[in-house]
C-alpha cells in the first residue's frame, strides 16, 4: 500500500507530511513524498538557464531529503522530484506511476484556527483524483499534533456511492484497529423543514441500517456507532458533534463526479468550512480504498 504525499518546503506542505505519517501508522502504508516543478519543455519565449534548472532540482532533491529525514525510522518514505505542467497534475501522475491509493495534501494557509482553505491546486486535485484524497488542516504539523489516528468517522449518505464510502470507512478502520463513528447524511442532505417533519426519524433508521452493516463486516473488538446530526444549515449540523482531535472524516464525492473521479460537492465543501479534523475524500463508484477488507 502506498500514498503520494504532495509536498512543498511550506507549512502546507509539512501538515501533508504530518498528517501522512499518522495515516501510514495506521493502516502500514508506504509513503512516496513527490515535489512537482514546472515541466522543463513549457513553452517559453526566454530559453531556459540549463544552470538554474539544476539549482531548482538540487533545492527541491534537498528540501525532499529533509523530508525524509522528518519521517520516523519505522516508516518506509521515498523522494520523488516530479514534472508537469501544475502540481495536480504532477500528483496525478504519480499516483498513476505509482499505482498509490491515496494522495496527502495539505490546505491552503489562511484556514481559520485549524480550518480548511483550499487553494486552487488542491481544489483541481479534488476535481479529479481517481483515488481518495486526505486533506490536512492548517497547523495540523504543528509539535503535538503527530498522536496516531483515533478513530474514524464516516458521513454516510443515501447517494451514488454510499456504498464504496462505506468500504473504504471499514477498510481503514478494521486495518487500524480503530473506532469507526457513522453519521447519517440524510438529515444534512434534508435540513429541519416543516414539509419533512419525519426527516430526523428517517435519518435514524437509515444510520441503523448502515450501523448494522458495519458491524457484519467488523471483528466484535473494534466498537461502531452511529449518529444522526440534524440543523437548518450542514455547517449548524456539522459543529452539533463532538470531534476528537486525532479522527479522520470520510466523505463520499459528489454525484456530478465521473464514475471512479472525484467531485467535491457541495456538502463536503460546507463541512470543509467547520471541520476542526482531516477529511479523506473517496471517489464515486471508486474501487479503491484507504484499507483492506480482507
Amino acid at each position: 500500500m502506498r500514498y503520494v504525499v504532495g509536498y512543498t518546503d511550506t507549512s502546507s506542505g509539512r501538515d501533508a507530511l504530518a498528517l501522512a505519517v499518522r495515516l501510514a501508522r495506521t493502516t502500514g502504508a508506504r509513503l512516496d513524498l513527490v515535489l512537482v516543478l514546472a515541466n522543463e519543455a513549457r513553452p517559453t519565449l526566454v530559453p531556459a538557464d540549463p544552470g538554474y534548472e539544476k539549482f531548482l532540482r538540487e533545492t527541491a532533491e534537498g528540501w525532499l531529503a529533509q523530508a525524509v529525514a522528518a519521517v520516523p525510522a519505522d516508516l518506509q518514505a521515498t523522494p520523488h522530484v516530479v514534472y508537469a505542467e501544475s502540481p495536480s497534475d504532477g500528483l496525478l501522475e504519480a499516483v498513476e506511476t505509482l499505482k498509490a491509493e491515496l494522495v496527502v495534501i495539505g490546505a491552503a494557509r489562511g484556514g481559520i484556527l485549524g480550518r480548511f482553505s483550499l487553494g486552487s491546486d488542491a481544489n483541481a486535485l479534488l476535481h479529479s483524483a481517481t483515488v481518495p484524497v486526505a486533506l490536512a488542516p492548517d497547523r495540523s504539523g504543528e509539535p503535538g499534533t503527530d498522536a496516531p489516528i483515533s478513530r474514524v468517522t464516516c458521513a454516510i449518505g443515501t447517494r451514488p456511492g454510499a456504498d464504496e464510502l462505506l468500504a473504504a470507512a471499514i477498510g481503514a478502520t478494521r486495518r487500524g484497529g480503530v473506532p469507526l463513528r457513522l453519521v447519517s447524511l440524510v438529515a444534512l442532505d434534508r435540513p429541519a423543514d416543516p414539509a419533512h417533519p419525519d426527516a430526523v426519524a428517517r435519518a435514524e433508521a437509515h444510520a441503523a441500517s448502515v450501523l448494522e452493516e458495519a458491524l457484519s463486516h467488523l471483528p466484535a473488538d473494534i466498537a461502531v456507532t452511529s449518529e444522526v446530526a440534524s440543523g437548518h444549515r450542514i455547517e449548524d449540523a456539522v459543529t452539533t458533534l463532538e470531534w476528537d482531535p486525532a479522527e479522520i472524516v470520510l466523505i463520499g464525492s459528489s454525484r456530478l463526479a465521473q464514475p471512479k473521479h472525484l467531485f467535491l460537492g457541495s456538502t463536503a465543501a460546507k463541512m470543509l468550512r467547520e471541520l476542526p479534523v482531516p477529511m479523506v475524500v473517496v471517489p464515486r463508484d471508486s474501487s479503491f480504498t484507504i484499507g483492506d477488507l480482507s
